[in-house]
């Protein structure tokens, strides 16, 4: 069976988008080669690497990085997860299908908050809704 080639691309590539990579390789690497990549790089987010690790998904070796630093590949999927990478999605060659799958920024969220814990709260709930995403490929690209 064929993997779909799909890619999460956010603002910076530094949290979403590493946290929906993380997912597909560890829940759907046998039908999904996952990538991620943002329209800047901001670097990878500790707390992002934190929480996924509290789920046992392990992403500190992934890193930010641009479109352009990937290889060549022709994505089935693009999967925008924040509105300035879906209003700033650059155009994909061949039939490759861009999708919109907002998420809260957690960094953005954890600003309100005070101590580390509170502002962990907000990187867990965002990696579990993309975790419920990411386990619902590819029937949520029919939606």
């Amino acid at each position: 069976m064929k993997r779909m080639k799909i890619l999460f691309l956010c603002t910076g590539n530094g949290c979403r988008s590493q946290m929906a990579e993380g997912w597909a390789k560890a829940l759907k690497s046998d039908s999904i080669e996952a990538h991620s990549a943002g329209i800047e790089k901001h670097g990878l987010n500790p707390y992002a690497v934190k929480v996924m690790a509290e789920s046992g998904v392990d992403i500190s070796a992934q890193y930010s990085k641009l479109v352009a630093e990937l290889p060549e590949t022709v994505f089935d999927y693009v999967v925008t997860v924040c509105g300035n990478a879906n209003e700033s999605c650059p155009v994909f060659p061949g039939n490759t299908k861009v999708i919109h799958a907002g998420f809260d920024d957690p960094p953005k969220c954890a600003e309100q908050f005070v101590t580390e814990e509170e502002k962990l709260g907000c990187y867990r709930r965002v990696r579990d809704e993309i975790k419920a995403y990411v386990n619902r490929i590819p029937s949520v690209f029919e939606e």
